[in-house]
């Protein structure tokens, strides 16, 4: 038997302004992007930027329904619509950010296993790692590549025969 050992490197910061002027900008604008948010079902409200090689920035917002599974996170909101919007170009950073109760969440959301994917499968098609930054009041994370938090993931490898 082998053992595998999976390590995560992550920083953390305790406030925006430790964090350089780039990614500032990211986050402010995934605040902005959370007033667009549709969530009258769960009233948390999640907002995601991407930061793209062409220096663009794409927002998106969770919109949720009433047939919970129709809804969409707002990771993949953004990421679609770069993709869409700017097919050749590649992501480099995206921001994570979350509002409930009047205010911006202490703690960072991180995203979900549907979104870590989409992630995953941008990293792939444009071979060059996300950055993912997700933002909280009390402490921000700052992931290298989001495909890190996906070990073990399902690629288009799987798919070959």
């Amino acid at each position: 038997m082998n053992k595998i050992h999976i390590n995560l490197e992550i920083e953390q910061y305790q406030n925006i302004s430790e964090l350089k002027e780039e990614k500032q900008k990211l986050i402010e604008a995934a605040q902005q992007a959370i007033k667009k948010s549709y969530a009258p079902y769960s009233k948390f409200n999640v907002a995601a930027a991407v930061l793209l090689a062409n220096g663009e920035i794409i927002t998106g917002s969770n919109q949720e329904n009433s047939a919970y599974p129709s809804g969409l996170c707002a990771e993949r909101v953004a990421l679609f619509y770069a993709n869409h919007k700017y097919p050749d170009v590649p992501v480099l950073s995206l921001v994570v950010c979350a509002f409930t109760n009047g205010n911006y969440i202490e703690e960072p959301t991180p995203p979900c296993g549907s979104c870590r994917q989409v992630m995953l499968e941008t990293e792939t098609r444009f071979n060059q790692p996300i950055e993912l930054i997700l933002y909280g009041t009390k402490k921000i994370l700052v992931i290298p590549k989001s495909s890190s938090l996906l070990p073990l993931s399902f690629t288009i490898d799987n798919l070959k025969k």
